[in-house]
Parts: C-alpha cells; sequence; structure tokens
C-alpha cells in the first residue's frame, strides 16, 4: 500500500485503488465465491468469479443505482445482505458515493440486532427477502427508513436490478475527509452492551496502512476470507479475495474441509480467522494429511492465539511461512501483532506463570500504554495515569487505527474516550502490562475482574495457572456476590475424551495447582462445565457474565426446582396424559371433545412455539446441554421447567 504522505486526507481513499487496480490489472481474479449451491465436474462445490475490470463496473453502477434510489453522502444504511462478492460490491459503491452502512453482527440475536438498527436512526434498508420480510415484521425498528432495496440471494449476481444501466453515473469515488464517516460498525456485546463504533475514512486509511506494513509481502496475492472488513481491504490492495462456503455468523461451525478445498483449489496464500476457526482446520490438516503449501500467512485475531495451536498449525505450512496473533477490536484494528517464532520462544511460558498471554509489539502506527485500574470516566490524558513498567493496569491506545468516538453515544464516549489534544485515546477496557521489550501482555477484561476481599484477580493471569493441566482444554474464572467481597470460581472444561468420573480427581489436583501460587491461593470453587458459551463474532471470547451466573446457581442451588415448581411441571404431564387417554373413553361429550381440542392446541402447537425462547435461554444459562434436548424438554414439560425465577443480589455480578 502507498505511503506518498503522512497526511491521511492525501492518500488514495480504497475506492480510488479499487479504481487503479482496475486500471492496472482489469482480467485479474477479484473476487472468488461460492457459486450457489452447484458441484463441478469432480463432484466439489463449484464456484463463481468476478475480475477486478468488472467489479469496478459493477461498484460504479451500483453506486449509481443507489444515487438513483435516494441514497447518498452521509445516509445510514442498514446492510443486511450475507458475506460475500455482493456485500463487498454494496460496501464499495456506498462509499464510492460516501453512503453509511450500518452493519450488526446477526448471531448477536434478532432483538439486540433490531436493537442496535433502531438506536442508529437508519434512513435506508438494502438487504435479502428474509431480512425485508423482517423490516415488514419490525417496523419499529426501520421506522426512519425512507428507502427499500431488496436483493437477490445469489451470490454474485444478486444485484442486477439494483446494477442495471441508467443515468447519472458517478464518475470517480468520492475522496472523503479523514474525518468523514465512512462505516459504522456494532461491536458484538459479548463483553457488554453492543456500542455503534464510528469508523471514519481516516481509520480505514490507517487499517490499511497498519495491516499491509505489519504482515503482508509483494508475494502475496490470494487471500481466504473469513472475516467481510479484511475483504475490504485486501481488494484495496490488489489481492484475490476468496470467500469460502461458510456461515461467517458461525465461524466454529465451518467444515475445516471445504476450507481446505479453497485453499488448495486457489492457492491461496493469506488467510485471517479465529482461533476458533484455526482449531478444526488444524486438527483436520493433521488427521487427513493434506497438504497446504500455497499458505505463506495466517493472521488470527478475537482472541489469543495458544502456543500449542501456533505450533501445531506450522508444522502443516512452509518452513518460511507465518503466523501471527493479532490484537484489536471493532473500535481500533489492528493494535498489537506477535509472529509464532517469538510467541513459541520463552514468552510460551509466560501463561502458566501467571503472567498473562503475551499479544506483541504496537502495530505501525499505533501507541499503546497502561493506565491505572479505575470504572469512572478519565476526560483528559496525563501521564499521571501511567502505570509504572511491568505493573498491570488497564490497556490504552492511540493512533490512525483508532475510532475517535461511538455512534451518538455520548455515555460510551465518556466511558471510553481521553481527550489529548486534537488526538483521542480509546480505553480498551481490558487489563494488561507491557514488558522491558514493548510486548504487551493480556489479563482479562476490566469488568471480568473478581473484586475479591483480598484483592482483585485476573481471569487470564489466573486461568493460565490452570490451564497446564493435561486433562483441562480451557478454564475460566468468574465471581459471585457483590463487589469487593466476590466468591472467585474456576469453571472448568474437561479435555476431549477425559471420562467426567475423573473429575474429582482433577478438582484436587486443580486445587493444589492454585494453592501453589499466592495469586491463585483464594481460588478454592471448581465447578465442571460442558461447554463454554462463547461470542457470536469469532466463536472465542467466552461470556463470562453468563458463567457466573451458572456458577452462582450451581453453588447456591436457586434454580433447583421448587414444590410449587414441581406441581407446575405435573400440569404438561397430566395434559399429555389425557391426549392419550381421550379415545379410551367409553363416552364422548362436548364439554371433554373441547377439552380435548384445547389440550391438544396447548401442548402441542403452544409448546412447540415456546422451543426457540427455551433455546435462547437455555443459551443465556450457559449449562451446555444439547439443543435436541432442549426441544423435547419443552415439548414435554413447556415453559414451566425453564422459566424459573432467579433472584440477584444487590451489586451481584452482572
Amino acid at each position: 500500500m502507498p505511503e506518498t504522505s503522512r497526511q491521511q486526507g492525501q492518500d488514495p481513499f480504497l475506492t480510488e485503488l479499487l479504481t487503479q487496480h482496475a486500471i492496472r490489472t482489469p482480467g485479474k481474479p477479484a473476487i472468488i465465491h461460492p457459486d450457489r449451491n452447484r458441484r463441478d465436474a469432480l463432484g466439489r462445490p463449484a464456484y463463481g468469479s468476478i475480475d477486478y475490470g468488472e467489479l469496478d463496473a459493477r461498484v460504479v453502477a451500483c453506486a449509481a443505482g443507489l444515487s438513483r434510489r435516494g441514497i447518498g453522502r452521509g445516509t445510514r444504511t442498514a446492510l443486511l445482505v450475507p458475506p460475500g462478492a455482493d456485500l463487498l460490491t454494496l460496501v464499495f459503491a456506498m462509499l464510492h458515493i460516501g453512503a453509511v452502512p450500518v452493519t450488526v453482527d446477526p448471531g448477536m440475536g434478532l432483538k439486540r440486532a433490531l436493537d442496535c438498527i433502531r438506536r442508529v436512526r437508519v434512513q435506508a434498508f438494502i438487504g435479502v427477502p428474509s431480512a425485508d420480510l423482517l423490516r415488514r415484521l419490525r417496523r419499529d425498528a426501520f421506522a426512519d427508513v425512507r428507502t427499500v432495496i431488496t436483493v437477490g440471494r445469489n451470490d454474485g449476481d444478486g444485484l442486477r436490478e439494483l446494477t442495471a444501466p441508467g443515468a447519472d453515473r458517478p464518475a470517480s469515488p468520492l475522496r472523503p475527509d479523514p474525518d468523514d464517516l465512512a462505516i459504522i460498525a456494532y461491536t458484538t456485546g459479548s463483553t457488554g452492551p453492543a456500542k455503534p463504533v464510528e469508523i471514519t475514512a481516516g481509520m480505514l486509511r490507517g487499517m490499511a496502512r497498519s495491516i499491509e506494513k505489519a504482515h503482508y509481502t509483494t508475494d502475496i496475492e490470494t487471500s481466504l476470507v473469513t472475516l467481510p472488513l479484511i475483504g475490504l481491504l485486501d481488494l484495496a490492495a490488489g489481492r484475490t479475495v476468496v470467500v469460502p462456503r461458510m456461515n461467517m455468523g458461525k465461524v466454529g461451525r465451518a467444515d475445516p474441509a471445504l476450507l481446505t478445498d479453497a485453499i488448495q483449489r486457489f492457492s491461496v496464500n493469506a488467510m485471517f480467522a479465529s482461533p476458533a476457526l484455526l482449531n478444526p482446520l488444524e486438527a483436520h490438516l493433521g488427521t487427513t494429511g493434506a497438504q497446504v503449501p500455497s499458505l505463506q500467512l495466517v493472521i488470527s485475531g478475537g482472541a489469543p492465539v495458544k502456543p500449542r495451536l501456533m505450533s501445531a498449525l506450522r508444522a502443516h505450512l512452509p518452513n518460511q511461512a507465518r503466523v501471527f496473533s493479532t490484537y484489536g477490536s471493532t473500535e481500533a484494528l489492528p493494535m498489537t501483532l506477535l509472529e509464532s517464532r517469538e510467541a513459541l520462544g520463552p514468552l510460551a511460558d509466560g501463561p502458566a506463570a501467571g503472567r498473562g498471554v503475551c499479544v506483541g509489539r504496537p502495530a505501525p502506527g499505533t501507541s499503546v500504554r497502561a493506565i491505572a485500574i479505575s470504572d469512572a470516566p478519565v476526560p483528559q490524558w496525563s501521564d499521571r495515569l501511567l502505570v509504572p513498567p511491568g505493573h498491570v493496569g488497564e490497556v490504552v491506545v492511540k493512533g490512525d487505527v483508532v475510532s475517535p468516538s461511538y455512534y451518538q453515544t455520548a455515555d460510551a464516549d465518556a466511558a471510553h474516550k481521553i481527550q489529548d489534544g486534537k488526538l483521542r485515546w480509546h480505553r480498551t477496557g481490558d487489563i494488561g502490562w507491557i514488558d522491558a521489550h514493548g510486548r504487551l501482555w493480556f489479563c482479562g477484561r476490566k469488568n471480568h475482574r473478581v473484586r475479591a476481599a483480598g484483592g482483585d484477580l485476573h481471569t487470564v493471569g489466573c486461568e493460565g495457572i490452570f490451564n497446564v493441566h493435561p486433562q483441562v482444554a480451557r478454564t475460566a474464572l468468574v465471581g459471585i456476590g457483590p463487589h469487593g467481597d466476590q466468591r472467585p470460581v474456576l469453571c472448568v472444561e474437561l479435555a476431549p475424551g477425559t471420562d467426567p468420573e475423573h473429575w474429582p480427581r482433577v478438582e484436587d489436583e486443580l486445587r493444589a495447582l492454585g494453592a501453589a501460587v499466592a495469586m491463585t491461593k483464594p481460588i478454592v470453587d471448581f465447578l465442571p462445565h460442558p461447554g463454554f458459551p462463547v461470542d457470536v463474532r469469532h466463536n472465542a471470547k467466552i461470556r463470562r457474565e453468563l458463567l457466573a451466573g451458572w456458577a452462582e446457581d450451581q453453588l447456591t442451588g436457586r434454580r433447583r426446582a421448587t414444590v410449587t415448581d414441581r406441581v407446575l411441571r405435573t400440569l404438561p404431564l397430566l395434559g399429555w396424559a389425557y391426549l392419550a387417554a381421550y379415545p379410551l373413553q367409553p363416552y364422548r361429550s362436548e364439554a371433554l371433545t373441547t377439552l380435548w381440542w384445547l389440550d391438544a392446541f396447548l401442548s402441542i402447537a403452544v409448546h412447540a412455539a415456546q422451543i426457540p425462547s427455551a433455546l435462547r435461554a437455555e443459551q443465556e444459562r450457559a449449562t451446555g446441554r444439547r439443543a435436541a434436548v432442549t426441544a423435547a424438554l419443552t415439548m414435554l414439560f413447556g415453559a414451566t421447567w425453564w422459566r424459573t425465577p432467579r433472584r440477584k443480589e444487590q451489586g451481584a455480578t452482572p
């Protein structure tokens, strides 16, 4: 990516770079995407291709189509289109004319997603037919929408109506000022309420520059994309983007065989993925012996990459390949980075020693510091905020890759931004420390720290002590009770293949590990858990607030069925018994027949309608129960088995 000037306003914008690539290499493949559900002659999933000349023409035509429909500079537009060629085309087209895409994670849940759209007061809507149906059913969330555009489902040709020839085609893309709003992207809300992040034109330029300088070399031509934003930056850099056949809203469920097929078939050189995707991919490569000799660069984000995974991945890659762990967030990406060769050295022993996880040095163009931990707003920057070198504090970051503010959310700005002259530091809400070499060590989230009577316990720092146990897949520290007197509890996921009957022995061994280190001595409660709930975007961040409620229930028995609960749960059983006994009755009456039909409606239709709510409730309770079991219990008992009220103590962890 050229750096002709330090002033962002003089740098080519992403849309201008796309046009430059279309002029220089019009026949080069820009996007390779799944071709519906078709198969090729060899029985493999079929893919379509769009070259740079065609992509640029589509973007210009799409921009003209948007303009004709009343979408222009500054129009906040809900963009509800699945990741792929059409989504990338639409985003470039909107940047072309200065419209503002509003993106939400569909995996955050329908209610929360609609609330996010409502809060931004979107003025236009672009979506697939199912999203348009949702808009019609929930008009309150789209009350300010004046323009509605429905696009087809077929990736690569779903924009035919929008890109139809018309007048007033924009000849050249808009060159925005650095402070111009380019995208509103909501955080997932996995560690708090979802917040609308303002991604400015300057931030997009800064991200593109930083990522190029940190990771890419000129010989990397093809990239596998599992996050749409990365695909946007890849296209601006002139690389071929391969969109694999997967649901990017649920990366943990991606089929590693399909990913491997895409890497091999299109000679992919680089890929960005979360650990939740890399773990099954590495296991697949190890089990099948499949080779990926073209893969030269792996960048992981969303959660720290464990040294074991880094080492295992390297075994499947060429010797010269690089594997990076990237630390960042929606508000600032990337912040720091760490290459596997450094991570697999002495740094790999850090977690077991309770030092946290090293996430590397600041990315190009960023400054990273640690300030005193506080829950209060910090309006103005002062060097007095800094903690001494080597001490744990809240991580703050400043630079071109950092969002300056949240969209019309003053309370979030007050909580997360610190003014420093004309620039702002972003308070990440993460806890960490910086070593003598300038590397950042991540110790956990600030709002996840356990505020015990003897002092704060930081989650990631403590968990590293226990994660060394060979029969432990991972652990999660949570606190229950009022802040300042919280009870620390360690939730434990056993390693696959470990017999649950071994838990008493594993528990004793974990207790011994904790007692040997001063930091973890206060932890005396250990609970096995079948499967931690995780965030929706990367399927990697543990949702500790859900685990805290689950742990409290386990230790206090607050959700154990009372006599009243048991009485209520007998009613659905009596209903099922009446349904079965009715045909055996020796006589019929109109009243009994009416009662039977009413019973059938309640037991079958109403119970079935309650299944989605039951599944969401089980996810919130983080029980790890299989969906099929939850559905069966709901059909049998209705809402009576999962709607047990849960009391919250004042000051308890949410």
